[in-house]
């Protein structure tokens, strides 16, 4: 029960990673905003894990739709204590065929919807003295560049850079801002993400999910249960004195 008493908003969080980011703080004593562009869904989520679960509309790349969501959460949860900035997508191209349109969509959800959705609740936090927790998901995609992946490798760069900075300006009032970056992670998105390296790399459907995780050197790719331990510790008061950090969470892909 190290959160009990807390309320968390969570972006993204009506599937996957977002979802047992959700599951696990409410285990572990608080309640929950689900956030998340598909209302159905998320409203199905919370009505799965029950009452001390709410659903929230959000659209992280419309700033009135973050500053309705944020304020929704409020109202119903009485006050926001953590916030896990979730929501993203990904995409991939050769450099030569990059268009504006996909840069844009991606910065706007990754990037622009973290910085304002951060914003947004922190001038909550400052405005009621709360002494919050601020966890943004980057990647190890952020850590480095990739071949294909350019721009959401660009996009993840950004946020651990944003970590860092709103780190640093947010402690002053208290509020740790502190990232997770995951490595390959197995769910739905993953035929996605196959799918874009089936086309610009030639591979069989499912051969790079294959190679990725036999790469891994724990031996699989992760799963979103491997990443709740590193959420709930960076929102509990074991992490108080960590700030501005991003954490990797990769079963040794990567060493920073």
């Amino acid at each position: 029960m190290r959160l009990h008493g807390k309320t968390a908003l969570i972006t993204g969080a009506a599937r996957g990673i977002g979802l047992a980011f959700a599951q696990a703080y409410v285990a572990e004593g608080a309640r929950v905003a689900i956030a998340d562009i598909d209302i159905v869904r998320a409203q199905a989520a919370a009505a799965e894990i029950g009452v001390s679960a709410v659903a929230v509309q959000m659209d992280v790349s419309d700033q009135a739709s973050i500053d309705a969501g944020v304020a929704e959460a409020i109202a119903t949860l009485g006050q926001i204590d953590i916030l896990i900035n979730n929501a993203a997508i990904f995409s991939a191209a050769p450099i030569v065929d990059i268009t504006t349109a996909d840069f844009q969509r991606v910065f706007d959800i990754n990037v622009a919807g973290t910085l304002f959705t951060m914003q947004a609740v922190a001038k909550h936090m400052i405005e009621r003295g709360i002494k919050g927790r601020i966890i943004n998901m980057a990647s190890q995609a952020g850590r480095r560049g990739e071949s294909l992946v350019a721009v959401y490798c660009a996009s993840k760069a950004a946020v651990i850079s944003l970590t860092q900075s709103a780190g640093l300006n947010l402690i002053q009032h208290g509020i740790n801002v502190n990232a997770i970056a995951p490595g390959v992670v197995d769910g739905e998105h993953w035929d996605g993400v196959d799918a874009f390296f089936a086309k610009y790399e030639g591979k069989a459907p499912g051969q790079k999910k294959k190679e990725v995780g036999a790469a891994v050197p724990f031996g699989r790719m992760g799963t979103a249960d491997d990443l709740t331990g590193m959420a709930v510790f960076l929102a509990s008061d074991d992490a108080a004195y960590i700030v501005a950090q991003t954490y990797n969470v990769d079963g040794g892909n990567w060493m920073s």
